[in-house]
């Protein structure tokens, strides 16, 4: 039986007016639902196992549907589509590759692939989720962007601790950074565009480390990327890139992306009148959300909402949620986005 379908999303990509802003998160489907840690609590395996298991992704991806959110994205990792090139992560707990890329030789090894025979459960997750849900909620697809996967590959871990050695080699080995980026941003087009035919409603691409990328380095290697994948995507299908704390809206928005996920350094009010044709997503600060009280909470969703207008919006974070955050703000954030997010005139 086909299920009340939520349009709220499907009508603000389409630049069309909607009853209140829609709203999701980065990180929904994670360790801030206590669902999930018992999940993972019983099933014992490791956080590869899991992305590998289309059963449990579903099932962990549908979480967050309680939540009242207007969208669901699958339980992934960006690390995902680099296990069939030959440089996979395990988890134990946080990833860890073998390997971390030092020399060309490296990067010449690394295999293409297609995702039709070699990720055949992310196409089985993304059609999972649009058969559970009937119609209900529209299903999101992601990527972690050439410079993203880079600073994993280079760091061989989390880059969060090594950022400085990972820009220090990005300077010193530019041909290297180069080569590797190429062969990432084939892949990841061919990867997004695999989500896009699998039945993604929309793509998120990930610059995850865009707050730490000096202006020079982000011009020479980031932007080129992003413009490359966007212009071979689907293009009926929407798509978002999301850069973490990035000042540079101007460069965003020369991406060629459909929406532009931004941080909270971004002020919307501004950021629209800038560009009124423009989709926005974000940006409620994510500490906020872990530190703060319920009307700390109230105040920002109330502030960012303003700042939009209810126009052309669409509710998140400035980044995904944190593991210390309470559920019951993550509740509350959803709870007061409805209450606060309907539009004048709509009712």
């Amino acid at each position: 039986m086909t299920k009340e379908k939520n349009v709220l999303m499907e009508r603000v990509f389409k630049h069309l007016a909607a009853d209140s802003v829609p709203v999701w998160l980065m990180r929904q489907a994670g360790r801030t639902d206590p669902e999930y840690n018992q999940l993972r609590k019983n099933d014992g395996r490791s956080l590869e196992k899991l992305f590998a298991d289309p059963e449990i992704a579903i099932k962990i991806s549908l979480l967050p549907k309680r939540l009242g959110v207007d969208a669901i994205i699958m339980f992934q990792d960006i690390l995902t589509p680099l296990t069939p090139m030959g440089a996979g992560f395990r988890f134990a707990p946080g990833p860890i590759l073998e390997e971390p890329v030092r020399t060309m030789a490296q990067v010449r090894a690394l295999r293409s692939f297609d995702p039709e025979t070699k990720l055949q459960t992310v196409s089985q997750i993304l059609k999972g989720l649009n058969a559970e849900l009937a119609g209900e909620l529209p299903v999101l697809g992601f990527a972690g962007s050439p410079m993203s996967l880079a600073f994993f590959m280079i760091a061989g871990s989390s880059p969060n601790r090594n950022i400085n050695a990972v820009l220090a080699f990005i300077n010193e080995q530019p041909t290297v950074t180069q080569a590797l980026l190429e062969c990432l941003t084939e892949m990841t087009v061919d990867y997004l565009n695999f989500q896009i035919a699998a039945g993604a409603a929309a793509v998120q691409l990930f610059e995850s480390f865009a707050d730490v990328l000096p202006l020079e380095l982000y011009k020479k290697y980031v932007q080129p990327t992003h413009e490359k994948i966007f212009s071979s995507l689907t293009t009926t299908t929407p798509t978002i890139l999301f850069t973490k704390e990035s000042p540079h809206l101007d460069l965003m928005l020369q991406s060629g992306a459909s929406v532009l996920s931004v941080g909270s350094c971004i002020d919307l009010d501004k950021a629209q009148k800038l560009a009124p044709k423009m989709i926005f997503q974000g940006n409620v600060d994510n500490q906020i959300l872990a530190d703060g009280t319920k009307a700390e909470i109230t105040e920002a969703v109330r502030k960012c909402l303003e700042q939009s207008g209810r126009k052309n919006h669409i509710l998140n974070l400035n980044h995904g949620l944190l593991e210390r955050t309470p559920f019951e703000n993550v509740q509350h954030f959803v709870n007061v986005a409805k209450e606060l997010g309907i539009v004048e005139g709509s009712i």
